[in-house]
């Protein structure tokens, strides 16, 4: 991983545009590719990014912009779309870069780990002809939650959180990436499954194509009767 701050513009071009003004901003590059771009609030949210599979080539600026005082043009681009996230050095104040080895992975909680096994064991909850392949399928990156196949017999990823945020489908979307790969499974398509998921969450994975599905944990449990309440 490669920790680099710096005083820099950044402007994104592809299904939105945006810009960021010249500011000091942390901007992190990881083994996968993806490319982050970070100030000093919003918590763990970057202000942009770019998802792998994707590119940085380094180029220098033209006399136009060397004159206003960028010293280095990052372009990083999409492979799969053309999304393009460009960033315009002025003054890099740190740049570090370190080895983070193969990390093990999200370990679930005691929840996320039950929902797995009911989920496993209710697969019919995913839609009708659904059924188990088998739980925590690996990938080099981590183990996929469960893997199924449809009422077509096509390949099915699915990740599932207690509460379904942003994270959880950017987690899923790389799994669904390596999978795609693999002539023995593809085409996989994804549902992220969860207690609740954030509106953001739902809006990005309708985008990828992601299907998602609440899961009620007291009915999967036997111990709520949904179809007897009156609200």
């Amino acid at each position: 991983m490669r920790l680099v701050i710096a005083r820099c513009s950044v402007d994104y071009a592809g299904r939105l545009s945006a810009h960021l003004p010249l500011a000091t901003r942390l901007l992190v590059v990881k083994a996968d590719g993806s490319v982050l771009v970070h100030a000093d609030s919003l918590s763990y949210k970057p202000l942009n990014w770019m998802s792998p599979p994707c590119t940085l080539a380094v180029i220098e600026p033209d006399p136009e912009q060397a004159e206003a005082g960028v010293t280095a043009i990052w372009k990083v681009a999409q492979a799969k779309t053309a999304d393009l996230l460009v960033i315009s050095i002025h003054k890099i104040v740190h740049d570090t870069s370190h080895d983070l080895g193969v990390d093990p992975g999200l370990q679930k909680d005691g929840v996320e780990a039950h929902l797995q096994r009911l989920l496993a064991e209710q697969i019919e909850l995913l839609g009708d002809g659904h059924r188990l392949v088998r739980r925590e399928y690996m990938t080099a990156i981590g183990p996929v939650d469960i893997l199924a196949t449809d009422a077509r017999g096509a390949s099915v990823a699915v990740e599932i959180k207690r509460r379904g945020d942003i994270d959880g489908v950017e987690q899923l979307t790389r799994y669904l990436e390596l999978m795609n790969r693999d002539p023995l499974l593809a085409p996989v398509t994804g549902i992220f499954a969860a207690q609740e998921i954030k509106l953001q969450a739902r809006t990005l994975a309708q985008d990828r194509g992601i299907r998602c599905l609440v899961l009620d944990y007291d009915a999967m449990r036997g111990l709520d009767d949904s179809h007897s309440r009156l609200f």
